[in-house]
C-alpha cells in the first residue's frame, strides 16, 4: 500500500472512499513483491498494480465488492494447470492479496492509514502493521509505527499484542523490509496465531557517484530511474556543475574521501568510483571498503585495476576488504557508450542487491526472482 502512498494521500485529502488490495505473500515466480498495491475508489478509478496485469481485473472487482460490503478479504491467486485462461498468474507463481476497505465510516482504520500515507508522502520513514489473518474482530486492524517506536492506532484486544507488534515492526522498519510475521493472539509466541503484514517505507537509498565525467552523467540518469537519491562528487569545480548533471539530487565539490568521511551512508548505499585516478581512488576506496554499504565499484581497465589493488594493499587494505570491490565495475555487456556503460553498472548493482548471477535467463533453470525479502505464501481465508 505504501508504494502508492502519494496518490492515496491525495484521495484521503479529497475525502474519497476507496479499497486497497495489497500483496501479502508470494510464492514461486510471482511478478510483484509483498507490499505492492492496487486501489480502487468509489467512482471506479484504479491506481497501482498487484500482478503486472495477470489478475488485475479480478482484484479490481474484489475492491469494488469490499467498498460495497465493508469486508476485509484475503484471497489467493495462482496458476491453473487445468485452464490457462482462468483467473491466475500465468507466470506460474502464487500471491496472497489482502483487500481492505478504507471508508469514511471506518473511522479508526482510516485515521491510522491517513496519518501513515501523509508521513510517507512527506518522505518520513514509516511502517504500517495490519492483521491479515486471525480472529474476525482483529483482521484489518492497523498500527502506524515510527522508527523511534512511537505509534498510532491499535488492535483493541490485548495491550501486549500492540507492544509486540510495535517491537517487531520497528525492527522491520530499521531494515527497510516488508513481509509477514506470525504472532500469538495475545502478543506472545504461543496461543492462536495471527499473521501480521508489515509494510515499511524508508527514504530512497543513496547512490554516490565519484568523478564528474561523461559516464557519470549517464549513470546519474540510470540511478534516478532505479529510485536512488543520487549525489555526484568531484574535487574539480569546473566539472561538478548543475549544467553537466541536471538530474542529480546533489552535487558536491570536495575531495571524494573527505566527502565520504562526512556524509551519511547505510547498508543500502551504493558507491560508484569513476575517477580512475590514483590520487582520488586510493584514499577513497581505502575508506569505502571499510564502510557497511551495499556496493563499492570502481571504473578502470584491468591494468588500472591491478595497479590500484597494489596501491590499496600498500596503504593497509586487507584481502578480505579488497574482495568487496567490484572492479572493473559493471557486468560484461560489451558496453562502449556512456549509456551502455551505465546500464552495465546498474545491472551489476541490481544483481548484487537481488542475488542474481548476471547470466542469461535463456536456457537457465534457476529462479527468475531472487529477492531475499520474498516470503512463502501463508494460509488464506475471508473474514467479515
Amino acid at each position: 500500500m505504501l508504494d502508492i502512498a502519494e496518490e492515496l494521500h491525495r484521495w484521503v485529502e479529497q475525502g474519497r472512499d476507496f479499497a486497497v488490495a495489497t500483496v501479502v505473500a508470494v510464492g514461486g515466480s510471482a511478478p510483484r513483491l509483498p507490499g505492492a498495491a492496487l486501489a480502487v475508489d468509489a467512482d471506479g478509478t484504479a491506481i497501482g498494480s498487484v500482478s503486472g496485469g495477470c489478475v488485475e481485473g479480478a482484484v479490481y472487482e474484489l475492491c469494488r465488492q469490499a467498498l460495497e460490503d465493508g469486508d476485509t478479504v484475503l484471497e489467493r491467486f495462482g496458476y491453473s494447470d487445468d485452464d490457462a485462461f482462468a483467473v491466475g498468474l500465468t507466470c506460474g507463481g502464487v500471491i496472497d492479496i489482502l483487500v481492505t476497505p478504507v471508508r469514511a465510516r471506518d473511522t479508526a482504520r482510516r485515521a491510522v492509514l491517513a496519518t501513515a500515507l501523509a508521513a510517507v508522502a512527506d518522505g518520513q520513514a514509516t511502517a504500517v502493521a495490519r492483521i491479515v489473518s486471525g480472529p474476525a474482530e482483529l483482521v484489518g486492524g492497523a498500527l502506524l509505527v515510527r522508527p523511534d517506536g512511537s505509534y498510532e492506532g491499535g488492535f483493541g484486544a490485548h495491550p501486549e499484542l500492540d507492544r509486540t507488534v510495535v517491537g517487531e515492526t520497528v525492527a522491520q522498519l530499521d531494515a527497510g523490509r516488508t513481509g509477514t510475521l506470525e504472532i500469538g493472539e495475545q502478543g506472545s509466541r504461543c496461543g492462536a496465531p495471527l499473521t501480521v503484514l508489515v509494510e515499511s517505507s524508508v527514504p530512497p537509498p543513496r547512490m554516490i557517484v565519484f568523478g564528474a565525467i561523461d559516464f557519470a552523467s549517464a549513470l546519474v540518469r540510470m540511478g534516478k530511474f532505479l529510485g536512488y537519491r543520487v549525489t555526484v562528487c568531484d574535487a574539480r569545480p569546473v566539472f561538478a556543475t548543475r549544467t553537466r548533471f541536471p538530474d542529480a539530487d546533489e552535487i558536491v565539490v570536495d575531495w571524494p574521501h573527505r566527502y565520504l568521511e562526512s556524509t551519511d551512508v547505510d547498508a543500502r548505499t551504493v558507491l560508484c568510483v569513476l575517477t580512475h585516478d590514483a590520487k582520488f581512488d586510493v584514499p577513497l576506496l581505502r575508506l569505502a571498503l571499510r564502510l557497511p554499504v551495499a556496493y563499492v565499484g570502481a571504473m578502470g581497465s584491468r591494468r588500472t585495476h591491478l595497479d590500484r589493488n597494489k596501491r590499496l594493499r600498500e596503504v593497509g587494505v586487507t584481502e578480505l576488504e579488497l574482495a568487496r570491490l567490484r572492479s572493473p565495475i559493471g557486468l560484461d555487456l560489451g558496453a562502449r557508450t556512456p549509456e551502455e556503460t551505465a546500464l552495465s553498472i546498474a545491472s551489476e548493482i541490481v544483481a548484487n542487491r537481488r542475488g542474481g548471477s548476471g547470466s542469461s535467463l535463456t536456457g537457465a533453470h534457476t529462479p527468475i526472482h531472487h529477492d531475499p525479502n520474498s516470503v512463502p505464501a501463508r494460509r488464506i481465508g475471508s473474514v467479515a
